[in-house]
């Protein structure tokens, strides 16, 4: 009896097959469910452990009734300011934030034609801002709804000039209130993007040229030329005169972690606080698959989030191995990723994006450089044939990419990418 015990102990675990189960979501409204045996997956990264809140109108209206450091906005704005509110590129559930913020300016006595809602053309196209039922008809009639124009020069105020001389334009609704209220939304540290608490107004709603100048130095510059940035945004705060501040924490799917507003150095520490104890992430290693995902709708389905999207999943993959990004992008590239996309040359290419410095300069070198160290796939809403060209290797379904997975024997899932901090704990 106590050899066929024995044998029966030898003979279970050989049949025995460990696997992990997990979902990956991605897009509006759409998972993916992986199975992987044993020791495959390393680490399920991008998904914080704090739930969204509930309403992000009453969140925003509980952090302006008790904001850090300063007095309520009902105490410090007047019946007759000219307000305004911008925002910044990407707010998340920005509709329901910015109601908050006119109902709080309402209940100080603000009149609704003194207050202007400044938002910038990518926002406007993807519909961000509407208010529908958060703001009474009447109200929203008299709100003034602007879309900043970099190109229309006739919009622009002269502010001052930069430390390198530049010439700093803004649009002229940000020099032209009584009280400025930025909006911003907190953001992963590092070039792509990322311009301090001052965002929300510079480079945003300044002019092209600064825009570009800008983009390149994210692009190609070095670390310290992009600090020297950031302490011109910070400057441009400073001489704008902006003392109070509006943060948004995002959460997963493009929903609100927290808000918080006050004091413009109280707001930066506790929103930067809240993000990293949100966001922050760690795998033991780097895997040989990464499966990454972009939640959202269509606003956050941009050629700008993949573009971080890859960047952050480039960091997780060993050398030679295979990033697979999951989302539902769907537009038209930019003159960048077509340049990419149509050249013969890659090295061509890539000189003639620096040369010319567009809007998706970015994302584009981004792609360039992914591609070049792994193998990139993509499950997408985008043309099979433009991915070819950009030496993507396009996946029809879900089915697919649960097959690649299984072919890797490591795999991180990385949710949320364009937000996710990960921090690789054992370095090559």
């Amino acid at each position: 009896m106590i050899a066929v015990e024995q044998r029966l102990r030898l003979f279970v675990p050989a049949f025995a097959v460990y696997r992990v189960s997990s979902i990956l979501p991605y897009g509006a409204d759409a998972s993916i469910r992986f199975e992987f045996a044993e020791g495959t997956l390393l680490a399920e990264c991008g998904t914080p452990s704090v739930v969204p809140a509930n309403d992000p109108s009453e969140a925003m209206a509980q952090a302006l009734t008790e904001p850090i450091d300063y007095p309520p906005l009902t105490r410090t704005a007047t019946p007759g300011d000219r307000v305004v509110l911008a925002l910044d590129e990407g707010l998340p559930q920005a509709s329901q934030i910015v109601a908050a913020v006119i109902h709080a300016l309402l209940r100080a006595g603000v009149d609704p034609d003194g207050i202007t809602v400044l938002q910038t053309v990518d926002d406007s196209r993807f519909g961000v801002v509407e208010p529908g039922p958060w703001i009474p008809a009447d109200v929203r009639q008299r709100v003034r709804f602007l879309v900043h124009e970099p190109s229309d020069r006739g919009s622009m105020a002269y502010l001052a000039a930069a430390k390198n001389g530049e010439p700093i334009h803004l649009n002229r609704a940000l020099a032209d209130a009584d009280v400025l209220l930025p909006i911003g939304c907190v953001r992963r540290r590092g070039r792509h993007g990322f311009r301090g608490i001052h965002g929300a107004i510079f480079p945003a709603y300044s002019d092209r040229r600064t825009q570009v100048r800008f983009r390149t130095v994210d692009a190609l510059g070095s670390a310290a030329d992009h600090k020297e940035l950031l302490q011109e945004v910070a400057n441009v705060g400073w001489l704008l005169g902006v003392s109070f501040t509006i943060q948004v924490v995002p959460g997963p799917g493009a929903r609100v972690l927290h808000a918080v507003a006050g004091n413009v150095d109280a707001v930066r520490r506790r929103s930067r606080e809240l993000y990293e104890a949100a966001w922050r992430f760690t795998a033991p290693r780097r895997a040989s698959l990464v499966v990454a995902s972009i939640e959202g709708g269509a606003p956050q389905q941009t050629w700008q989030n993949l573009g971080r999207a890859l960047d952050c999943a480039e960091r997780l993959v060993e050398e030679g191995g295979a990033i697979a990004l999951c989302c539902e992008v769907a537009g038209e590239p930019g003159p960048a990723v077509r340049c990419l996309a149509a050249a013969a040359s890659r090295g061509e290419a890539l000189r003639q994006i620096r040369r010319e410095r567009a809007a998706d300069l970015l994302p584009a070198l981004r792609l360039a450089r992914a591609v070049e160290r792994c193998h990139v796939y993509l499950l997408s809403r985008l043309d099979q044939a433009l991915l070819e060209d950009l030496q993507i290797s396009p996946l029809r379904d879900s089915a697919e990419l649960a097959r690649l997975a299984r072919r890797h024997s490591t795999c991180i899932l990385l949710a949320n990418a364009p937000w996710a901090v990960v921090t690789v704990e054992q370095s090559e």
